[in-house]
């Protein structure tokens, strides 16, 4: 089990990493933040084999606070 949340966890850092690297443009909009999602969570989709809530909810949730909405 802590395999499965240190590869969570670096998976997020991952993701948020290549978030902030996007242009702040595309960081604006809710159609950005989706498709952004779930192409992350289709790239990183082996951290979040045992996760019960949904991968791209998830990120979504990790997104939306950094969002420039």
């Amino acid at each position: 089990m802590p395999d499965v949340r240190e590869k969570q966890r670096e998976a997020r850092r991952k993701i948020i990493r290549q978030w902030a690297k996007l242009p702040k443009d595309k960081r604006q909009f809710v159609q950005g933040i989706s498709e952004f999602a779930r192409t992350a969570a289709q790239q990183n989709e082996d951290a979040f084999v045992r996760s019960r809530r949904d991968p791209y909810q998830k990120i979504i949730g990790w997104l939306l606070p950094r969002a420039h909405l």
